[in-house]
């Protein structure tokens, strides 16, 4: 009998992860491999072989990848040309004008991902309504194209004046410079965002083409060494917005995956949250690299559409997701005055930390885990990966003599300092934006995790912290629920008191047949598509906006569209006022459902407590550095079981830490629902 499943692989700094689904028995596998920075496919092709039916049997393949994202963060992409409107060639390297550290002589805004050199423009011109106010100059833009052809270019951003209201001259350029430079990779702005606001649809534009190399020869290659190996099922890749895209489209718009990996772990928390019945929930995703932070409300991932990277707008619906660097292979140092820092810097895959024995030499995060007992040899990492103890505390000798420290106070100063600093992203998105962390719950996952979850809980007074079953691998998790997602947006400002139902329609209308075109292409049928439709709304004269449901059918739209502005408006901002309303965009997210899996429930004990295998000794502090720790495997707990602190929880692909006070209680699922002491009733930190 032929072995059939759905393989989802997340590409992380340090490990790729991957998660199988057996449908026909609902069984999921979680594994890890090393990630392969230098030959990335070949990281995934590993990861494959860790699964259990042959690539001939797998129907679904989702993907998650940090390629983009690192190229930008080291600024490797490609050689990039940016075109507008004649008059407009410096707006990409103007940008907004605001300026966000006002009193920082020293500050320096992030590199440019081009020079002037790079930027052109071209004669043309259209107004706001979409008319035209200056035709095409097209032997200018075959002049431009030349130049561009010539110089050796990889890759062109195109954005003309409103061309969000009329595409016909960018659709015009990349003919032209399909002619004179058939080599070079074309993103037209209007194609990634139909919204105004010139700056932040171009910078859209520039870091979709400054990746578009890189990920195309990527998936291209993956592709067919995939279809090579008997691959026959849908490939999908994980979007910013929290949804999937077929391969094929995110060749096209490479710019939705730059956060495509850390996407994953949000859907998933918000697939796992509805079946264990919690709604509302604080992520933390603690990789080999960095650390990633977001909110589930209501049962819903918070989105935004003002994402940016590094102070580059990203105009395209991402979910809310706040990135640190504090992950497992983050380097411990030294700053100017002396002080111990922990990240950004990473070990990484290669060499990675000091006690993976390939060749690390500089302490990090992992290895201060190590050396306090947190981790042990015991448990190979992955099932593979045996971590030396002896290295690590070598690793620690030297930071640690400078600061005149033992090398287990050093480490447990690490520990502290990377806490601190997950702390510090937890309470950027709630407690920064108006929001009580003690409302939440803490879904802690990442092979890093759980070793710092319920320090992280009891600091900022959250009562509870939830581990879910596979959390070393639960990005990849997650990519098992993510539907096909396209988004699509038009702006059409227009005062509220003029809108009714029959106009509001007739502006979806064409969004509508876009989006069930794309949707048929890519093989849903009209049952399995979900239209959602959505309204920008401000006040006249206001900057920003507030988005909100666009109400469907003959009722009063405005007095609709009107109360749910003020209720959100005075949620978010705390107040309202007697301004007229103005709506700005029209928003559709079209949705092609896939059918997402069961989570099998645990068996439960007949009778008694799990049994430890053994205990670890743990440095708490200089007065208590030997402090005995329970050892559990989870693979073993079964529902209901209980264990109280202080105690370590170790499992295939990580470890969870909890410390006297503290009360785990096995879920249904496997899940680890832990109860957080509170300060000062919790001695073992």
């Amino acid at each position: 009998m032929t072995t059939t499943s759905r393989v989802a692989i997340d590409v992380g700094g340090t490990f790729t992860d991957v998660v199988e689904l057996l449908p026909d028995t609902g069984e999921i596998r979680f594994d890890k491999v090393p990630t392969t920075p230098a030959q990335p496919t070949e990281g995934v092709l590993n990861a494959f072989g860790t699964v259990r039916a042959a690539l001939s049997g797998v129907t679904m393949f989702t993907h998650g990848t940090t390629l983009g994202l690192n190229a930008l963060l080291t600024r490797t992409g490609a050689r990039t040309a940016v075109v507008g409107t004649a008059g407009f060639r410096d707006v990409y390297l103007l940008g907004r004008t605001d300026r966000r550290t006002n009193y920082d002589i020293t500050y320096r805004p992030p590199p440019a991902l081009l020079e002037r050199y790079d930027t052109f423009e071209v004669p043309e011109r259209s107004r706001f309504d979409g008319s035209v106010h200056r035709p095409l100059d097209e032997d200018a833009a075959r002049a431009v194209a030349a130049t561009i052809g010539e110089r050796g270019y990889d890759s062109v951003a195109v954005a003309f004046l409103h061309a969000y209201a009329n595409p016909a001259h960018e659709l015009r350029m990349r003919e032209i410079l399909a002619e004179a430079a058939p080599g070079v990779a074309v993103t037209l702005s209007h194609e990634l965002s139909r919204e105004y606001r010139e700056y932040e649809r171009t910078s859209t534009a520039v870091l979709d083409a400054y990746v578009k190399p890189i990920v195309r020869r990527y998936l291209e290659r993956l592709e067919r060494e995939l279809r090579d190996g008997g691959f026959t099922g849908r490939f999908l890749m994980t979007r910013s917005g929290g949804g999937a895209m077929t391969a094929s489209a995110a060749r096209e718009q490479p710019v939705s995956l730059i956060l495509s990996g850390p996407a994953g772990g949000v859907i998933g928390a918000t697939a796992f949250g509805a079946l264990i019945g919690e709604p509302n929930l604080i992520t933390i995703d603690m990789g080999g690299t960095s650390l990633d932070a977001s909110l589930v409300i209501d049962g819903e991932p918070v989105l935004h559409s003002g994402a940016e990277f590094e102070q580059l707008p990203i105009n395209t619906p991402s979910l809310y997701i706040h990135t640190i660097g504090a992950g497992g292979g983050s380097i411990a140092w030294l700053d100017e005055a002396g002080a111990l820092q922990v990240g950004p810097r990473s070990a990484g895959a290669d060499p990675g930390p000091a006690s993976y024995g390939l060749g690390g030499a500089e302490p990090t995060f992992t290895d201060a885990a190590l050396a306090v007992g947190y981790l042990g040899a015991e448990t190979p990492l992955g099932g593979r990966l045996t971590l030396d103890d002896a290295l690590a505390t070598a690793a620690l000798k030297p930071l640690a003599a400078r600061l005149g420290m033992t090398p287990l106070a050093l480490a447990r100063g690490i520990i502290r300092i990377s806490t601190a600093k997950i702390m510090g992203a937890v309470r950027a998105i709630t407690v920064e934006v108006g929001r009580d962390p003690k409302d939440f719950g803490l879904l802690s996952f990442g092979g890093g995790g759980g070793l710092v979850a319920v320090d992280v809980a009891r600091e900022l007074s959250i009562p509870t912290v939830i581990v879910p079953p596979g959390q070393g691998a639960f990005s990849a998790f997650g990519m098992l629920f993510a539907d096909v997602q396209h988004d699509f947006a038009r702006t059409s400002v227009t005062a509220l008191a003029e809108l009714d139902a029959a106009g509001l329609a007739a502006g979806y209308d064409a969004m509508i047949d876009e989006a069930r075109r794309a949707l048929a292409a890519e093989g849903f049928a009209p049952a399995a598509q979900t239209l959602t439709r959505s309204v920008d709304v401000r006040y006249s004269g206001q900057e920003h906006t507030v988005t909100v449901p666009a109400p469907e059918g003959a009722g009063d739209v405005v007095a609709a569209v009107e109360r749910a502005f003020t209720e959100l408006h005075e949620r978010q901002y705390g107040h309202t006022m007697t301004d007229p309303i103005e709506v700005t965009t029209l928003r559709l997210r079209a949705t092609g459902v896939v059918a997402k899996p069961s989570l099998p429930r645990l068996g439960r004990r007949g009778g008694g407590s799990p049994e430890p295998d053994g205990t670890r000794t743990v440095y708490v502090s200089q007065e208590r550095p030997q402090v005995p720790y329970a050892r559990y495997t989870r693979e073993a707990l079964l529902a209901g079981d209980e264990i109280a602190g202080p105690a370590v929880i170790a499992e295939h692909t990580a470890t969870t830490v909890i410390h006297e006070g503290d009360r785990l209680l096995v879920g249904d699922h496997g899940e680890l629902v832990i109860s957080v002491a509170a300060e000062g009733e919790a001695t073992d930190r």
